[in-house]
């Protein structure tokens, strides 16, 4: 911070009012590499004149294929499959082997149908499931391009949803805003995807649901305190456990770092960087 002009944080560097309001400070603009930005303190950057960033739009269709990728592992089975031959341990082909459950005719349920909670609905409507969600506002189908119920309480969304996939911001609002109360809500059955924040999700709680049948099972790709992943999820069968994959292929993190330069080339340009956030 004392070097540099700019620096191009990413969501490991938590960057907090101390380090904004530390002596000796050079730096002009964050720009954010990823399109979440709560681990830096916006409100902070303000005050000391910090200029901050990220990169929206360019991994919607990156993150919306993970959260597919995970709907299906968890219905599936598939992460148990894997487990089973790598260790040695499938002894061939039988008629009631890990059974898992179609997602057509299934009842999807978004919470935060931004760009990726649609991208997502897009993909889950080719596969014949059904859509509602919750968010801001009620959109139309004109809007969407799609038929999808709006359900403005989360309580009712989740009593009625058979896969319920997260794509709400992180931050002070959201964090835990699944957790052990909005998890009996749910059916039996049903699955939880995380492919937003982990702050959002309560992981011992989820934990507790997913290992004692209050939920079917779960699919994650973030953690409340990345890299560490609670202790209790690792030998859940139930659950499928991903490294924070959801932008992460070529195309898209190149997308990212094309994004973030071109935010600092406006800046530095004197124009007003156009991804700005603070």
């Amino acid at each position: 911070m004392r070097q540099y002009d700019a620096i191009g944080p990413s969501v490991t560097e938590r960057i907090d009012s101390a380090i904004l309001e530390a002596p000796g400070r050079r730096v002009q603009i964050l720009a954010n590499f990823g399109v979440g930005y709560e681990h830096i303190d916006t409100s902070a950057a303000r005050a000391n004149g910090v200029i901050v960033t990220n990169t929206p739009g360019v991994l919607t269709d990156a993150t919306a294929d993970l959260a597919l990728l995970l709907m299906l592992m968890v219905s599936r089975r598939a992460g148990e499959g894997e487990r089973m031959v790598r260790a040695g341990k499938w002894g061939g082909w039988q008629p009631t082997q890990l059974m898992g459950g179609d997602l057509a005719g299934k009842l999807l349920g978004i919470i935060g149908f931004g760009r990726i909670g649609q991208a997502t609905a897009r993909r889950a409507c080719a596969l014949g499931m059904a859509i509602a969600y919750t968010g801001r506002r009620q959109l139309t189908r004109e809007e969407i391009g799609f038929d999808a119920e709006f359900i403005p309480e989360i309580e009712q969304l989740l009593a009625r949803a058979d896969v319920v996939s997260l794509h709400c911001p992180g931050g002070a609002e959201t964090r835990h805003l699944i957790d052990a109360a909005r998890l009996e809500q749910m059916k039996p059955s049903a699955i939880l995807i995380n492919t937003a924040r982990g702050s959002v999700v309560d992981e011992v709680a989820l934990a507790a649901a997913c290992a004692s049948g209050w939920i079917g099972g779960a699919g994650l790709d973030v953690y409340e305190r990345e890299p560490h992943v609670t202790e209790a999820l690792l030998p859940l069968e139930n659950v499928v456990l991903l490294p924070h994959l959801g932008s992460a292929t070529l195309e898209t993190r190149l997308a990212m770092a094309m994004r973030a330069a071109d935010n600092l080339d406006a800046f530095f340009d004197g124009k007003d960087p156009p991804d700005r956030v603070a």
